[in-house]
């Protein structure tokens, strides 16, 4: 439980965007080999020809979490429903989290507080502006910003599609590998080099009923000389099944300001 005392700030901001899974029986997705001749502008419309599209998913998830000296473990669950919420649960709903198009809340039943607003956290957290759209691309391993607004160059990268953007912006600094035979996300980074921070999220990914979908998700968070590692395994998952989303935050708890 001592993991749930953590889920606060930056720790809940990375953990709830970036929770999701697979469903049924897992296969390892093939490989496959990167295609020199492709150009940014193909490499671009492949990542959205092969988007994920689903309806709604349910996932157990096991997460690893790590910081300095301490090391945790749990085990917590997940629903989604696409384009609407994400609610993420810990056992006995010590700890529960919400996210809707316009809202973020959660609650913490060890320390009796809950946070409820908006994306704003979220965005100063991560260097970007933050919305329900991103998050959910997060979560499905497709790219965080729309490709499609900017002009990107292509590399070949330890046999990945490597984008970065003709002109960065003023704020952060953003790559994006793809995978070369899904052209899903292999790795998204985020740099601030004003503020010594960096994001990096690396995803594996199974076929599940010919759907390709994250398997793990290993994320690091380098904040100066402090490190952060959370590892995400997600099993047990289905899609389509029929969810809802119980919230309600808890009479007489302490709000937090972030």
């Amino acid at each position: 439980m001592k993991l749930i005392k953590q889920i606060t700030g930056y720790n809940v901001a990375i953990i709830l965007l970036l929770l999701l899974g697979s469903c049924g029986a897992k296969r390892a997705v093939a490989t496959g080999e990167v295609d020199a001749n492709l150009t940014a502008k193909k490499v671009i419309q492949q990542h959205y020809q092969n988007q994920l599209n689903f309806t709604t998913l349910t996932a157990k998830v096991k997460i690893d979490y790590s910081k300095g000296d301490e090391s945790q473990g749990v085990s917590v669950s997940l629903r989604m429903k696409k384009d609407e919420a994400i609610l993420l649960s810990a056992p006995f709903g010590m700890f529960k989290a919400l996210i809707t198009p316009d809202r973020v809340s959660f609650y913490n039943k060890l320390e009796n507080e809950y946070f409820d607003g908006d994306f704003e956290y979220l965005s100063k957290l991560l260097g970007t502006e933050m919305d329900f759209n991103k998050v959910q691309n997060l979560l499905v391993g497709d790219a965080i910003l729309n490709l499609k607004q900017d002009k990107y160059q292509v590399q070949l990268v330890e046999n990945t599609y490597k984008l970065t953007p003709k002109q960065q912006k003023a704020l952060y600094e953003i790559f994006f590998y793809l995978k070369p035979n899904t052209f899903k996300i292999a790795k998204q980074e985020v740099k601030q080099s004003i503020k010594n921070r960096k994001l990096d999220m690396r995803y594996t990914y199974q076929d599940v009923a010919s759907k390709v979908l994250p398997s793990t998700v290993d994320i690091l968070v380098l904040e100066g000389q402090e490190k952060t590692t959370i590892n995400l395994e997600y099993k047990n998952v289905e899609l389509g099944k029929s969810v809802n989303f119980p919230y309600k935050i808890p009479i007489g708890f302490k709000e937090i300001s972030l």
